[in-house]
């Protein structure tokens, strides 16, 4: 996996984890403001992240190696962004949950057409499909 696919991974694996547990989450006293983004702590992230990404916990040691900065490591994956504003930005890019507002719709089962083979003429004659002699 290269850097680029890491991060998305990473990015779409953060955003999945915030939206399904955001309840409580956002009541944790782990917020703080980075470069004017409110975002959970960076050690919270890195956290969350080794549990989902197996390849973030192998590649983490030569990282540390590098910054152990958290919120530098953070920023340099791409997450330095509050979580709610990326998702909700996510969400209307590619509307990827319905709107409560729409109806419902149904679909009906499509039903086969019936043949009655007893009335089929066929589309050429008997003679024809003889062979000649």
């Amino acid at each position: 996996m290269n850097s680029k696919e890491l991060r998305r991974s990473l990015q779409a694996k953060w955003l999945t984890y915030y939206g399904n547990n955001r309840e409580w989450i956002d009541k944790l006293g782990i917020w703080v403001t980075v470069e004017g983004q409110r975002r959970p702590s960076a050690s919270f992230i890195l956290g969350v992240l080794a549990t989902l990404e197996p390849d973030l916990t192998r590649l983490l040691p030569l990282v540390v190696e590098l910054s152990n900065h958290p919120d530098r490591i953070i920023a340099a994956l791409g997450l330095s962004t509050n979580p709610a504003t990326a998702l909700a930005a996510l969400e209307q890019e590619h509307k990827m949950l319905p709107s409560p507002d729409l109806p419902q719709v149904i679909l009906e089962p499509v039903q086969p057409p019936i043949y009655d083979d007893d009335r089929c003429t066929g589309v050429g004659d008997r003679e024809n499909d003889r062979p000649r002699p």
